[in-house]
């Protein structure tokens, strides 16, 4: 159940790295009621195809196994587990609301047996060197501060040849559209949520957090850092997200 809250939040730039973490599970702890609703609802069920376009892109080899980093209410994972029939999938997080709703939704369409909750911090990720094919995370990197750390903390779990993907919503290029999407952000998205949340201020947080995360080429250019190679960039629905998937080198990197 959602708690009801008033509370503003500061900009993601005006925050220190604790002080943005500790407000990151603040807000998904006071929307977790109706965050599958209202992810849905705002993207028009673009959120769907998007992890839908990420789940075919995935290629299980070896292991079989899969991490879903900020798993949230584990879209991805149940995703994950009805494309792909052999798989084991661990969904982790650090926000408690968010997996307890998840986990009923695993319950409710028997993934039980295949999907494992586990609560844990991205960036101290409590598995072995290559344990996974793949390590993903969807509309979450935005939220660690420390990104190079949360990807290379994915590097080190997949095995070699394996995947590292990221889904992450971000700013159009074209500059009308971009324009145009300014405002959703700002103006008509926090008031759409009003109207269905009670913390619509958190979705003030996310506008401002897309606004401020790294640009396509940027983001490509910190997974490349953090160990990965063959990053490709896919565009989706005019650029408003995008997948970012990249590959651990058979051969450690110098």
């Amino acid at each position: 159940m959602e708690k009801p809250t008033g509370k503003k939040y500061a900009r993601v730039t005006e925050v220190t790295d604790t002080e943005r973490i500790e407000m990151v599970k603040e807000i998904f702890a006071t929307i977790t009621g109706k965050y599958d609703f209202l992810n849905h609802f705002l993207s028009l069920r673009r959120d769907i195809a998007w992890r839908s376009f990420s789940v075919g892109k995935m290629h299980f080899f070896k292991t079989y196994r899969m991490l879903d980093v900020a798993t949230g209410t584990a879209d991805l994972a149940i995703g994950v587990a009805g494309e792909h029939s052999r798989t084991w999938i661990i969904g982790l997080d650090f926000v408690q609301e968010m997996m307890d709703c998840g986990r009923v939704k695993i319950q409710m369409k028997h993934l039980s047996d295949r999907i494992e909750m586990l609560r844990g911090d991205a960036l101290y990720l409590p598995f072995s060197d290559g344990c996974f094919d793949v390590a993903a995370i969807a509309f979450g990197i935005r939220n660690i501060p420390n990104q190079i750390g949360a990807i290379k903390e994915m590097v080190r779990v997949v095995i070699p040849g394996g995947q590292v993907m990221v889904l992450e919503m971000t700013l159009p290029r074209n500059g009308p559209f971009r324009k145009l999407y300014h405002v959703y952000l700002h103006r008509i998205l926090p008031r759409l949520a009003r109207a269905f949340s009670s913390n619509p201020e958190a979705y003030h947080y996310l506008g401002d957090s897309i606004m401020n995360f790294p640009t396509p080429d940027a983001l490509a250019t910190l997974m490349e850092k953090a160990g990965l190679r063959q990053v490709e960039k896919y565009s989706l629905t005019l650029g408003i997200t995008h997948l970012h998937l990249g590959v651990k080198p058979e051969v450690p990197q110098p």
